[in-house]
C-alpha cells in the first residue's frame, strides 16, 4: 500500500483460451501432460490447467500500471500461441466456442474438478466458457468492500464492451454474451450483494463454509469479488476478448473506476448505491445486445443508448486517467465502438460466409493480432 493508506491499484490479468484443432476447428484436448510440462517449464505458475482439457489460463505477474500489463499480456499470449503451434494446434480467444459441444470435451483429472462435477453435475460439465479476470489492488479490507459496493453499478457498462460469445453448440443464440447465460447456472454468480463492512463479508463467507456450501471463498464466483487470497478486487464479468488491445482497454477501465470510486470514498463522498436486482437488469441487457442496446440510467430511471452511458462513464473517470497514465488505453473504447464488439464481428463473419469454421478462423487471427509471428 502507498503512503497514508492509499491503495496501490496494481493490476493482474488472467485470460482463458481455447485450444483448437486447425483442421476441424473444434476444441482439441491437447497433449495435456506433455504440453503443460513444456509451458510450465517456461511460465511456471503463470499457466494453469482448467476443468475442461482444451482450456488454458494464463495470468500476469503484478503490474504497476497498464503499460506493464500490456507487456505481460503480450508476452504470455506469444508464449501460449508459440507453445500450442509447436504442438500442431491453435489458440482462440472467445467467450464460447462456436460449435464444439461441451459433452464431447474431456475433463481434467483433478480432485477439485471431480468434486465440482459431483456437486453440480451437468451444470459443471456444460460450463465450457472462457473469461477475462482483472485484479485491481485495494489493500485495506473495508475500503475494498466499499469500493466493490459502488463499482457494481458500472459492471454492465464495461461488460457490454467485452461481449464475445454469440454462438453455442453450433447455434446463433441471439445473445451477444451467451457465456454469461451459461455461467449464471452456477451458484454464487452474478452481481454481488451490498456489504456494510469487511467483517460483514467475512461473516457471510464463514456461514457458507460452516454450513458446507463451500470450502473457501474461491467458490464465490461473483462478477466482482474481494479475492480470497490476494488484497484485490477481482472483476470477473467480461468475456475474454479477441485482441490484446481490448483486454488492456477493459483492464484500464476497471482500474480507473476503482481509483475514482476510492478517491470519492476517501473524501467522504460516494457513488449512489443501487439494488443488485436493478444492476442485474442492466447486465441482462448488456448480455443480450452488447453496445447496440439500451441500459437503464438508474439515477434518472430512464433507459438510454448504451453508447450514451459509456460516454458518461468516460466522463466520470476522465480526471483520474492522467494520474494513472492510462488515457490512451481507455480511449480504445472508441475503437471498440467503431469496430464493434467481438460478438458483432463474429456474427458479421457468419453472415458473410455462412460458416462457423470461418468464424473460428477469424477468432484465431484476431487472437494472434499484435503478436510477432
Amino acid at each position: 500500500m502507498h503512503a497514508a493508506g492509499i491503495p496501490s491499484f496494481t493490476l493482474g490479468i488472467e485470460e482463458e483460451f481455447q485450444v483448437v484443432d486447425p483442421e476441424t476447428r473444434e476444441l482439441r484436448s491437447h497433449l495435456q501432460e506433455e504440453m503443460f510440462a513444456q509451458g510450465e517449464q517456461r511460465l511456471h505458475d503463470q499457466m494453469k490447467r482448467e476443468m475442461h482439457q482444451p482450456v488454458i489460463e494464463v495470468g500476469t505477474n503484478i503490474c504497476k500500471n497498464v503499460q506493464e500489463a500490456r507487456a505481460e499480456v503480450t508476452k504470455l499470449r506469444a508464449e501460449i500461441i508459440g507453445l500450442v503451434r509447436k504442438n500442431g494446434l491453435r489458440v482462440a480467444a472467445a467467450g464460447t466456442h462456436p460449435f464444439t459441444h461441451w459433452s464431447s470435451v474431456p475433463i481434467t483429472d483433478n480432485e477439485r474438478y471431480a468434486r465440482l462435477i459431483y456437486d453440480l453435475q451437468m451444470v459443471a460439465r456444460a460450463n465450457l466458457i472462457f473469461g477475462l479476470h482483472v485484479h485491481v489492488a485495494v489493500e485495506q479490507p473495508d475500503t475494498r468492500i466499499h469500493v466493490m459496493n459502488a463499482a457494481r453499478y458500472f459492471l454492465p457498462h464495461i461488460f457490454a464492451l467485452s461481449v464475445n460469445s454469440p454462438f453455442w453448440c453450433g447455434t446463433n443464440t441471439g445473445w451477444k454474451s451467451y457465456r454469461a447465460k451459461v455461467f449464471e447456472r452456477f451458484p454464487r454468480t452474478g452481481i454481488p450483494d451490498y456489504f456494510g463492512s469487511a467483517a460483514e463479508f467475512d461473516d457471510f463467507v464463514g456461514t457458507l463454509v460452516a454450513s458446507g456450501c463451500i470450502d473457501d471463498g474461491k467458490k464465490i464466483w461473483w462478477d466482482v469479488r474481494p479475492h480470497p487470497y490476494f488484497p484485490t478486487l477481482e472483476y470477473r464479468i467480461c468475456d475474454v476478448p479477441m485482441r490484446i488491445d481490448e483486454t488492456i482497454c477493459l483492464a484500464a477501465l476497471f482500474q480507473a473506476v476503482t481509483y475514482k470510486l476510492w478517491r470519492l470514498f476517501s473524501r467522504n463522498q460516494g457513488w449512489r448505491l443501487y439494488r443488485r436486482s436493478l444492476i442485474a437488469e442492466n447486465k441482462q441487457r448488456a448480455a443480450r445486445w452488447g453496445i447496440d442496446g439500451k441500459l437503464i440510467d438508474l439515477g434518472k430511471r430512464i433507459e438510454l443508448p448504451t453508447e450514451s452511458l459509456l460516454a458518461e462513464l468516460l466522463e466520470f473517470i476522465d480526471d483520474v486517467l492522467d494520474e494513472l497514465g492510462s488515457r490512451e488505453e481507455v480511449n480504445y473504447v472508441h475503437e471498440i465502438v467503431r469496430r464493434r464488439t467481438g460478438a458483432d464481428r463474429q456474427l458479421k463473419v457468419f453472415e458473410e460466409t455462412g460458416s462457423l469454421t470461418a468464424v473460428v478462423d477469424y477468432i484465431i487471427a484476431e487472437t494472434e493480432h499484435g503478436i510477432a509471428s
